[in-house]
């Protein structure tokens, strides 16, 4: 059980150094003077990158059947890129810095959740357990970024990322090689499983959820800004969701029974709804930060249980694949839009009814979950 061990530590070192790209990316922007709309196309066209890389990446790993070589690498690229981004003041260079970080740091995020996962499964842990621990150190980390954000200032997080950057290094190097499926690569079974209707209607629906997901993921921080709050609150509100993050993986297999996957999704749009409708009519900052206890019963079940849905339907020999391919819709083509309309949209109407037009949104994922549900009762496919 030492590699289960040795992956919790990487878990919370790894997903530390994540907080720092995916929460504080968009605060860090706006301190530079950046405006929310360019910050909107910058993570956008980022966002297009890992479009590309994601999936490229991936296929590497499926192809040579290797997922910490490939890791390593990314991770090693990544700490470079990502010190010197958070040094960049001018735009040319944040642009630069943000899109290389799109193309090799973005796509280190599927490879670790697959490889978290066929460990899961060789081990006979549950996926929870190990996800949990990824959790755990978004949340202290966010406190921490947050804190020393607000009083050494915000190029204190370049120091903050080589730091978490080179331990998770480290951590990675101790792990030992996943083993690949013994099956050969195949690419007519790739080609046929992305063809069919159920794999298709499943990753539709996944991207449609995704998509106010990663707007809140975006623009959270700004709005807690504009209601009057600081970066250190927004470090707190990330720490709240990641906290309860902690808490659901801990127990989602009592929750994401095989079979029940797409209910467990519906569930979570339910609540998506609910968070976001909730968000456009509160105006203390603090509020929305408690608010944020919904991400368990949210992005929780609905990510653990696409994560399931997924690795029942996909071949074997493409789980790697199949997960950036997950991940793409989640952090990619999903992030396009958020990023892109959501920008524009607090420029014009302000958070509050960006957050309005997100519960509706997530509102009618649910209503598409549904139909794909009564759909397949009655033998479609679908």
């Amino acid at each position: 059980m030492r590699q289960v061990l040795f992956l919790r530590a990487y878990n919370y070192f790894y997903f530390s150094q994540f907080a720092l790209f995916l929460s504080f990316l968009p605060i860090y922007l706006a301190e530079r003077d950046i405006s929310t709309t360019n910050i909107g196309l910058m993570l956008g066209l980022g966002s297009l990158i890992g479009v590309v890389s994601q999936p490229l990446w991936g296929m590497i790993s499926d192809k040579y059947k290797v997922v910490k070589k490939v890791l390593l690498l990314l991770i090693a690229i990544s700490v470079v890129i990502g010190g010197l981004l958070y040094r960049s003041t001018e735009l040319v260079p944040l642009f630069v810095g943000i899109s290389l970080m799109y193309f090799f740091f973005l796509p280190t995020d599927p490879l670790v959740e697959s490889f978290n996962y066929r460990v899961s499964l060789q081990y006979k842990v549950n996926f929870g357990s190990i996800r949990m621990f990824g959790a755990l150190g978004f949340a202290m980390a966010s406190s921490i970024i947050g804190y020393v954000g607000k009083h050494y200032g915000i190029g204190s997080l370049a120091i903050l990322f080589l730091v978490y950057g080179v331990i998770t290094l480290l951590l990675c190097s101790l792990l030992v090689e996943v083993p690949a499926a013994s099956k050969p690569v195949a690419m007519r079974e790739i080609g046929l499983f992305f063809r069919s209707k159920q794999t298709l209607w499943f990753l539709g629906l996944v991207l449609f959820l995704a998509v106010p997901h990663r707007m809140n993921d975006n623009y959270i921080g700004i709005y807690i800004k504009s209601l009057g709050g600081d970066v250190q609150l927004v470090g707190q509100a990330w720490t709240v969701m990641t906290i309860i993050e902690v808490v659901f993986f801990a127990i989602s297999h009592y929750f994401i029974k095989p079979g029940k996957e797409l209910a467990v999704i519906a569930v979570a749009a339910s609540f998506y709804a609910l968070r976001f409708a909730l968000s456009a009519i509160v105006t203390d900052p603090a509020a929305l930060m408690w608010l944020q206890l919904l991400q368990g019963v949210s992005f929780v079940l609905f990510y653990a249980a696409s994560i399931q849905y997924l690795y029942a339907i996909v071949p074997e020999e493409w789980k790697a694949t199949g997960q950036t391919v997950l991940a793409v819709l989640l952090f990619g083509v999903s992030s396009i839009i958020s990023a892109t309309v959501g920008g524009w949209f607090i420029d014009q109407y302000g958070g509050a009814m960006l957050y309005g037009a997100m519960a509706i949104w997530s509102v009618a994922a649910m209503l598409l979950c549904l139909l794909i549900m009564l759909k397949q009762r009655k033998g479609d496919p679908a």
